[in-house]
C-alpha cells in the first residue's frame, strides 16, 4: 500500500507474506531458463501439502547464457496456495466467495491520476529493439524448460479496448518474446474464448490492421486477479477490481497507446498486435496439462516498455495442476458454480460444487456435494447446471453426498462403486465444445458430457471402519509411541449411513467393554426354525422380515 491508495501494490502484498511467512527469499544464482520454474514446481510434485506451498522471491537472476539482471522475479506470489490468495484478497478464505459477488454487484468506476509510478522508467522509440533494452531487459523465465522455445509472459492482465463500445477488457493470455521490440500474443478464440480476441475479430472487420494492446505485469492485487476471472465481456474490471478494493482502482494513460492501465503496475508493455498477419508461436507448456504445439498467433509491436524504478517481475506457476493457475481459477470457480446452482438455478440441496484440480486441470471434472434425501429431479438439475454453466468446465460431473470427502478421487470412486447404478444414474450429453486443452483432431469439434448421480438412494449400513472415538484413542496412543507422523485421509473412522438402529449400538458398546456373552444370550432368545439363511432380521420387532 502507498501513501495515495487504500489498496495494497504488490510491493505491499510480498511485505505481508514475508510478514506471515508465506515467502521464500532466494538470493543464490539461478537460471532463469534452467532454474527457476522447476525449484518452485517441486512443492506441487514433491509431495507437499497445499498449506505447506510457498511463494518464491528470486533476486540474483541471470539466464541461460549467464547474463545477469537487477530487476527480482517472484513466482507463486499470487496463489502458490489458497492462504496467500486470502492474503492478496485481504479476507479470510472463506469470505472469499462473498467478496466476489459483493464486488460483482457493486462495482466501483477507477480514479484517474496524471502520474503513476508504472512510468518511472520509460523507453521508446528505436532504443527498444537493442539488446538490453525493450523487452529484453526483463528477466522472463521459461515456464517449461525442455519444451517451451521461448521465454514467454505468464502472469499478464492484457488489455484491449472494444473499438464499437470504447469498454477495455482484460485478460490472462501469454505471449511470448521474439526480440527485444517484438512479442506473439495467443488469446483463445474457441467459443467463448478471450474478450481480446472478440476486439481483434472487431478490428479485422473495420478494416483496421493493428489493434492497440497493453501487458501490464505485477499489478495490484486486486486488479491482478481480474486476469483469469471469467467476468462478462463488457464488464470493466477495473471497477470489479474496486469493488473487491473497497475504493477505486488508480488508472493511468499508457504512453504509447490509447489504453487505461493502473497507476501502480510494476511493469508495462505497450505495443499494436497486426490483425492482418500471423506468426508460429509455441511450443509452450499450457495451463490444461500438456504441452501446446506450434501455431500461429498474433504478432505485436512493441511501442513502449514502463516500468517502477523497484520494479518486480511476477511470473505464474502453470502447466500440470496442482499450480499456481489452477488455485486462482478454482478459489474464484467454485463460489460461481454454487451461486448459479444454488441462488440462480434455485436448486434444492446444493451444499457446495467442487473443481477437480490435480492434473485435471478444473475444467474437466466437477463435483456437486447434495444434501441426503435430496429429491432426484433436483439432483439431476444440479448436474446438468454444473455441466453447462461453462463451456470448457464439466466434462464430468458427479453428484454426491456430503460424507463424500471431495478432495479424495478413492472417496469419489466408493460413492460412484457403491451407490450408482450405471443404466440408471448416468447419462451421456452430446454436443458439448472441446474446451480448453491439447487439440484432438480426430474427435471432430465436439465432445459429450457424462453426468453420474453417485448419491445414495436409500440409507446404508455404516462404513466398515472403528467408530470416532476409538479410532481417536488409538491416534493418541499412536503418538505417544512416537510412531510416524500421520495425516488421517478421509474417510478414517467408521458412521453411519442411515441403516443403522439403536439396538445395534448397545450391543457394539456391549461388545466393547468386554460383555459379547451377553449379547449371545440375546441373539440365543432369538433363534427361529424355517427361515433361509441370510433372511433380514428386523431389530425392531426381534423377528425376521
Amino acid at each position: 500500500m502507498n501513501d495515495t491508495t487504500s489498496y495494497k501494490d504488490l510491493h505491499a502484498h510480498i511485505d505481508e507474506l514475508e510478514r506471515k511467512n508465506l515467502l521464500i527469499r532466494v538470493e543464490r544464482e539461478i537460471d532463469k531458463d534452467t532454474e527457476m520454474h522447476p525449484l518452485v514446481r517441486w512443492q506441487f510434485v514433491g509431495g507437499m501439502k497445499e498449506e505447506d506451498r510457498k511463494a518464491f522471491l528470486f533476486t540474483n537472476i541471470l539466464d541461460g547464457k549467464g547474463r545477469k539482471y537487477d530487476i527480482p522475479v517472484i513466482v507463486g506470489g499470487i496463489a502458490a496456495n489458497r492462504a496467500i490468495y486470502a492474503t492478496g484478497m485481504d479476507c479470510d478464505l472463506g469470505d472469499i466467495p462473498k467478496k466476489w459477488a459483493d464486488a460483482i454487484t457493486n462495482p466501483i468506476p477507477p480514479k484517474v491520476v496524471d502520474v503513476g509510478a508504472c512510468h518511472d522508467i520509460v523507453e521508446t522509440g528505436d532504443v527498444l529493439s537493442e539488446e538490453g533494452h525493450g523487452v529484453d531487459v526483463l528477466p522472463i523465465p521459461i515456464s517449461t524448460p525442455g519444451f517451451d522455445a521461448a521465454p514467454t509472459l505468464s502472469a499478464t492482465n492484457v488489455i484491449t479496448k472494444d473499438p464499437e463500445s470504447g469498454v477495455q477488457n482484460m485478460g490472462t493470455y501469454r505471449a511470448a518474446l521474439k526480440a527485444p521490440d517484438r512479442m506473439v500474443v495467443r488469446m483463445a478464440t474457441r467459443v467463448g474464448g478471450a474478450g481480446g480476441y472478440q476486439h481483434y475479430l472487431k478490428h479485422q472487420k473495420n478494416g483496421d490492421t493493428e489493434m492497440p494492446i497493453a501487458i501490464v505485469l505485477g499489478c495490484p492485487p486486486y486488479v491482478a486477479f481480474m486476469g483469469p476471472q471469467k467476468l462478462p465481456i463488457d464488464l470493466d474490471e477495473f471497477t470489479v477490481a474496486g469493488g473487491l478494493a473497497g475504493a477505486p482502482i488508480n488508472i493511468v494513460k499508457a504512453k504509447t497507446v490509447d489504453l487505461m492501465v493502473p497507476a501502480e503496475a510494476e511493469i508495462v508493455i505497450e505495443g499494436y498486435i497486426d490483425v492482418t498477419h500471423v506468426e508460429p508461436e509455441g511450443p509452450f507448456g499450457e495451463s490444461h496439462g500438456h504441452i501446446a504445439l506450434e501455431e500461429y498467433n498474433m504478432p505485436m509491436r512493441v511501442t513502449a516498455v514502463t516500468r517502477r524504478k523497484d520494479a518486480v517481475v511476477p511470473s505464474y506457476i502453470s502447466q500440470v495442476a496442482p499450480s499456481e493457475s489452477s488455485v486462482i481459477k478454482r478459489v474464484a470457480y467454485e463460489p460461481l458454480f454454487l451461486h448459479h446452482l444454488r441462488d440462480t438455478m434455485s436448486i434444492k440441496g446444493v451444499k457446495k460444487v467442487s473443481l477437480h484440480e490435480p492434473l485435471t486441470g478444473l475444467l474437466r471434472v466437477t463435483v456437486v456435494t447434495m444434501e441426503n434425501g435430496v429429491a432426484p429431479t433436483e439432483i439431476w438439475r444440479a448436474l446438468n447446471g454444473a455441466a453447462f454453466f461453462k463451456g470448457d468446465c464439466g466434462k464430468i460431473c458427479i453428484a454426491v453426498n456430503d460424507d463424500i470427502d471431495v478432495e479424495s478421487p478413492d472417496s469419489i470412486l466408493w460413492a460412484m462403486a457403491y451407490r450408482s447404478n450405471p443404466i440408471k444414474d448416468m447419462q451421456l450429453v452430446p454436443h458439448r465444445g472441446q474446451g480448453h486443452g491439447p487439440k484432438r483432431e480426430h474427435a471432430g469439434e465436439e465432445d459429450s458430457t457424462l453426468l453420474i448421480d453417485a448419491t445414495m438412494k436409500s440409507p446404508m449400513p455404516p462404513l466398515a471402519l472403528p467408530g470416532r472415538e476409538y479410532m481417536e484413542r488409538a491416534k493418541v496412543i499412536w503418538e505417544e509411541m512416537q510412531l510416524p507422523h500421520l495425516t488421517p485421509q478421509s474417510p478414517w473412522h467408521g458412521y453411519s449411513l442411515g441403516a443403522w438402529h439403536t439396538v445395534w449400538d448397545e450391543a457394539a458398546a456391549r461388545a466393547a467393554a468386554g460383555d459379547y456373552i451377553e449379547n449371545g444370550n440375546i441373539s440365543l432368545s432369538q433363534q427361529r426354525p424355517g427361515v433361509k439363511p441370510e433372511s433380514r432380521f428386523n431389530p425392531d420387532t426381534g423377528e425376521p422380515e
